[in-house]
Formats: C-alpha cells, structure tokens, sequence
C-alpha cells in the first residue's frame, strides 16, 4: 500500500496562531524550524508529526538504526502532533532537511508510524468523547504533555 505523506516545515503563520506562550506543548525552538511528516488523516484534516532528538517516553516512533539515534533518542513524537486543517500553516517555499538515515529510516517504517500516529489520534479523540475512555493513569501516561487539547475544535471535540 502507499502512503500520501509528506515533509514540511511549519510556517510562522502557524507559530503566530499558536504562540508558545499560550501553548506550551508545541516543541518550538527559537530559530529552528519546525519539521514534521504530515499524514493525512481520515477526517478532513492533517496529522504533523515532528522530528525530535531527544525522546524520554513511549508515545513515539523511535530511530534505532540512525547515527543520531545512538547518541540519543531521536525519533517522530506523537505526543506533540499537530493537527492541522489550514494549509497555511505549512511552508511550502522552504524545505524540510532531516538526517538522510532517519528519512531512510522513516520511509522504510512508513505503514506502522501512519498506523501508530493516528491510533494515537483515534485513541484521544474516543476517549474525550466517551466512545472508548481508557483508564485515567494510562491516560494521564499517555497523553499529559499531549498537544491534542490544542486542537479539539479540529478534532469536533
């Protein structure tokens, strides 16, 4: 099967709508950009996953096999995904670079981290809505550093 997914850098229209003051969660830097891989999802918006070096919990894809990796936890944190409607919000002028071994990398795991990223998605949404809730310390685990709640009016929570 192949996956629609792309690279992007988020725009600061998107840092100008989402200003780390306010939303703490968002993994800005000062001076980097914001890269991310972007799925589309099954409802009418876009999942931004973003690169991380340095990862210290399970909600993640993990680089095992990436030079960077073996110096430290690198990997596409979930916790800190972005869900976006407006396209905007994506720089399309400039292009994402990531380390040629964690894109190799990614490419190669791109059906399990499509499937991980919007089980994680599909889990949050399930349980705000009270489709499925999952028990308050698996919640509290899972999604306490989460970035989802800044996105409910997307997600029609």
């Amino acid at each position: 099967m192949k996956y629609n997914s792309k690279l992007y850098l988020l725009s600061t229209k998107f840092v100008q709508d989402y200003p780390p003051s306010i939303y703490p969660e968002l993994m800005y830097k000062q001076g980097r950009p914001y890269a991310c891989l972007l799925i589309p999802s099954h409802d009418d918006y876009f999942i931004c996953i973003p690169f991380r070096s340095s990862i210290r919990h399970k909600n993640a894809f993990m680089f095992t096999g990436t030079a960077r990796s073996r110096k430290s936890k690198s990997g596409l944190d979930y916790s800190k995904i972005a869900i976006i409607k407006d396209m905007d919000y994506f720089n399309t002028d400039a292009k994402a670079i990531i380390d040629q071994d964690e894109y190799s990398e990614m490419i190669k795991n791109i059906p399990a981290i499509v499937q991980e990223a919007n089980n994680y998605v599909d889990t949050y949404i399930n349980h705000m809505k009270g489709i499925s809730p999952i028990h308050p310390d698996m919640f509290a685990r899972k999604y306490q550093y989460s970035t989802l709640p800044y996105f409910h009016d997307i997600m029609k929570i």
